[in-house]
């Protein structure tokens, strides 16, 4: 693999991987979705006011989830994987293999999260859902 594959990239799968994946983030924590077992993992008080967020707070996760597609989309064209199926294995591969045990570590050190486990079960199944989701729209997106 080199940095030629950027080339290579199906840069519309990518921007759009980017946002599917911003957006499952969206609703997966909100009051609906996981936040309030979430905030509460972390060690937020329900009855304090939650903190501001600004449009500049969303841009990090924005690039973030711009990088990981962009890698994921090369990680594509590097291993071959052009079908539904090889996206799958992709998403798992490098969901389960670099966010999930990332996270792991993250929760196995963290002091200051009161239920760091219900954290990282949250915060891992959603970034392997979005990079799965990332994965399979760039394999099958040509």
């Amino acid at each position: 693999m080199s940095f030629g594959t950027i080339g290579d990239l199906n840069w519309l799968a990518v921007i759009v991987g980017a946002i599917v994946y911003f957006a499952i983030g969206a609703v997966w924590f909100t009051p609906m979705g996981f936040g309030r077992p979430w905030q509460r993992a972390m060690g937020w008080d329900p009855n304090q006011t939650p903190p501001q967020m600004s449009a500049a707070l969303y841009a990090t996760p924005a690039v973030a989830y711009l990088l990981v597609a962009i890698a994921t989309g090369m990680l594509a064209i590097a291993t071959g994987s052009d079908t539904f199926g090889s996206g799958i294995v992709l998403g798992l591969v490098a969901g389960i293999g670099y966010a999930a045990t990332i996270l792991a570590v993250t929760a196995s050190f963290d002091p200051g999260k009161p239920q760091p486990w219900v954290w990282f079960s949250i915060t891992a199944a959603y970034h392997v859902l979005g990079i799965l989701v990332v994965a399979v729209l760039v394999s099958v997106w040509h």
